[in-house]
């Protein structure tokens, strides 16, 4: 994601040029400023977490309800990680999904969706990216969510007393949560809690919102 500077070579007509060997097109790349891909940020936050909390992959994988090698395939990087098992594994671990997905923390920062990892829904048309995590005095993580018309996106109950948030940024969707159906056009608000079973549905194509996750 770092841009580097094109290297100037002497000039044919320079006199110091045909005693002087080719300078390089580019100069080298500084691996301190090379940062990891996003499917890297999500294998190197599942093996700290894992770690920290004293599991073998075997063990994480049972608690989780995934395969062995699927777990594998996600602490390597290989692995396509969808938002369903990194629930399961932020669920089997007791943390926060956020802390699985490790974004950057700065006091000013411009990110791009592109860089950030994204969590594909295994049953609806649906993806989720972590914008910004909770920071140690709060207890808030920001997603960015695209979602088209088809399978609605169910979601099983959240840790209890987590509180959602939606701001819609285009297109609309309908919600159901507690028994109830909430239809969302752009600029609207809904909060709900996130600890009970809850339905998201894109209403139209390019749906997009804004979701804060409240925890406790």
């Amino acid at each position: 994601m770092s841009s580097h500077t094109r290297a100037q070579s002497s000039s044919p007509d320079s006199p110091s040029s045909a005693t002087t060997s080719p300078q390089p097109d580019s100069t080298p790349s500084d691996p301190a400023t090379v940062r990891p891909s996003p499917r890297e940020q999500i294998a190197a936050a599942i093996r700290r977490e894992r770690t920290r909390a004293g599991m073998s992959l075997s063990e994480l994988a049972r608690r989780a309800g995934i395969g062995k090698s699927t777990m594998s395939g996600l602490e390597t990087g290989t692995g396509n990680p969808s938002i369903e098992t990194m629930w399961a594994l932020a669920s089997a671990l007791n943390i926060p999904l956020a802390r699985l997905l490790d974004p950057p923390q700065h006091e000013v920062a411009l990110m791009h969706a592109k860089d950030l990892p994204s969590l594909p829904s295994m049953s609806s048309n649906y993806a989720a990216t972590l914008l910004s995590s909770a920071p140690a005095h709060s207890r808030r993580d920001i997603y960015l969510i695209r979602a088209e018309p088809g399978e609605p996106r169910d979601s099983q109950p959240h840790p209890p007393g987590t509180v959602e948030h939606i701001i819609m940024g285009s297109g609309s969707a309908r919600v159901e949560v507690l028994g109830e159906s909430y239809e969302i056009h752009v600029g609207d608000y809904l909060t709900y809690p996130g600890d009970q079973p809850h339905l998201f549905t894109a209403l139209e194509p390019g749906t997009t919102a804004t979701f804060v996750v409240e925890s406790v």
